[in-house]
């Protein structure tokens, strides 16, 4: 059994996806499912036409863990994907219950039973710096989020040189693709854009801001599929995974970054044509929000992942593709 956590979520359910076209259907799905007030729409629209053979609450999920309850010896891998991920959300104890003290719950039952864990990290750990390897110096979080996870982080780099069995923490960049629907605000700019397109026929984005003139703004924008193959490898879920255990946190992310300006003109070659308008930078992202942001992926390789990644014009031409769900 494979166990995704967040597998209602957005990357989650693209992940259980892709282990179902690798014909993996034995796999635990582990969320949360109650309505919440940055959520747009439900998460569960993102099960649908999935196969797999389990569903538990977080709540009871976490209650497995501290009883023992769970069949530890049944378990392949453990792919974390369970975090509050709004980046405005202000509620520290909140934020460190869910991407601080669950992800150390879930360490220690897969470090005790030797089972594979792969979490979900973010490139908010870099915030206001400018160079993204994963270096302590560069880590300067701007929210309560990236200093979430990169206290999970450190809480996993001190105690790696004791793990027999493979960790792997995933610094994800700016993530996009199918199954996003229910995000809301912090769903991605591919998502916003191609709503106001489509309603409106114009695309509106931040004028100059951050050093940057209008729509000069850049991000690592990474296809989900993308992130969900490496999670399956580092899990040793591929035919070319690691023989033996990987310990590493690494970038998880293209290594080349492109402007607002491009994802504009990606959209409009799927959706056809319209003009891009730029609006004032919006006063609450201020000393929060990251203008550019491109992964040093010098780790990901080092750590045996090769493959190439998705660009971006044909992981749009993926994301819109009529098979897609929204």
């Amino acid at each position: 059994m494979i166990i995704v956590t967040g597998g209602a979520g957005f990357i989650g359910s693209n992940l259980i996806h892709q282990l179902n076209q690798a014909g993996v259907r034995d796999i635990l799905v582990v969320d949360n499912l109650a309505p919440a007030p940055n959520l747009s729409g439900p998460k569960f629209l993102n099960l649908a036409g999935l196969d797999y053979s389990d569903y538990m609450d977080k709540r009871e999920f976490r209650a497995a863990l501290k009883s023992g309850s769970l069949e530890a010896a049944r378990i392949r891998a453990i792919l974390h994907q369970g975090a509050c991920s709004n980046t405005l959300e202000d509620d520290g104890r909140y934020m460190m219950d869910n991407n601080f003290t669950y992800s150390k719950e879930l360490l220690h039952f897969a470090a005790e039973y030797k089972v594979p864990f792969v979490y979900a990290s973010t490139a908010a750990v870099y915030g206001a710096s400018t160079a993204f390897n994963e270096a302590p110096a560069n880590e300067r979080p701007l929210n309560v989020y990236g200093y979430s996870k990169l206290v999970f982080d450190n809480y996993v780099r001190r105690l790696m040189p004791t793990f027999k069995s493979t960790v792997v923490g995933l610094r994800y960049f700016n993530v996009y693709g199918p199954r996003e629907q229910h995000k809301g605000r912090m769903a991605s700019v591919m998502h916003h854009f191609t709503r106001q397109l489509k309603e409106t026929g114009v695309i509106r984005m931040f004028e100059g801001s951050g050093g940057y003139a209008d729509g000069e703004q850049r991000r690592d924008f990474v296809f989900v599929n993308d992130l969900a193959r490496i999670n399956m490898f580092f899990g040793g879920l591929l035919p070319k995974s690691p023989r033996r255990p990987t310990h590493a946190i690494v970038n998880a992310g293209t290594g080349q970054a492109r402007t607002f300006k491009a994802v504009a003109e990606a959209l409009m070659s799927v959706h056809g044509p319209g003009k891009i308008e730029y609006i004032p930078f919006p006063g609450d992202l201020k000393n929060r929000y990251q203008h550019y942001t491109q992964a040093d992926i010098a780790g990901l390789r080092a750590a045996g992942y090769t493959d190439p990644f998705t660009p971006l014009e044909e992981g749009v031409k993926q994301t819109f593709a009529p098979d897609q769900p929204a």
